[in-house]
């Protein structure tokens, strides 16, 4: 009688993610330089719309310590409320000017991380209900297989957050406060420190989307 070869054959062994997640997605801090245009941690330009602000942070693991090899994507609505793709049909004004869309790494010596863009809107969620102002993350890093989602909202945009239909979804209330960005003004300058906690007390709420 033949066997069936799939249950000869043994599993391949599975690695995270390791260095070529720099040399791929952000060569540039890995020392490389092999692509005419980089994607960078600056949104903004000279013409776009809107509040200049920071977003600025680490993001920690279970035992306290700031990863300092993650790789961390954001995209989010311009200062109108919409964002640059086409299947945002609010209706609302487009700033061509404004892609929404960043990647940046975090320092391999502190684990900061830095983006340079503008304050978002609010934007129109699904059943008509509006959605405070926001920017979504996507985060990677040796040790995570499988990249992380998650949201930042705004410390001085209480009375919308409370709102918030996604925020409200968060059944503890005391865990809403993880994403939400402490502003800070620094010399005239406006930073939103976003700190992302992977596990332990005060873990950062992730979404599966």
């Amino acid at each position: 009688m033949m066997l069936d070869p799939r249950h000869q054959l043994k599993e391949t062994a599975s690695q995270t993610a390791g260095p070529y997640v720099h040399i791929g997605l952000a060569p540039n801090q890995a020392g490389f330089d092999i692509f005419d245009k980089n994607f960078t941690n600056v949104l903004a330009g000279p013409a776009t719309r809107g509040e200049r602000i920071a977003i600025e942070g680490t993001v920690i693991d279970g035992s306290g310590t700031p990863l300092r090899d993650v790789l961390l994507e954001i995209w989010q609505a311009n200062a109108d409320g919409r964002y640059n793709h086409p299947a945002d049909l609010q209706g609302k004004e487009l700033d061509k000017s404004f892609r929404g869309w960043g990647r940046a790494c975090s320092d391999f010596e502190t684990g900061e991380y830095r983006f340079e863009t503008i304050k978002p809107g609010p934007v129109m969620g699904r059943n008509g209900r509006e959605m405070a102002p926001h920017i979504n993350f996507w985060i990677v890093a040796r040790g995570i297989n499988i990249g992380l989602n998650t949201r930042m909202y705004f410390s001085d945009e209480a009375e919308r957050n409370a709102k918030d239909p996604v925020l409200n979804l968060i059944e503890w209330e005391v865990r809403r406060k993880t994403l939400v960005a402490r502003r800070e003004d620094r010399n005239g300058d406006v930073v939103y420190r976003f700190d992302i906690r992977i596990q332990g007390e005060d873990e950062t709420v992730f979404f599966d989307i």
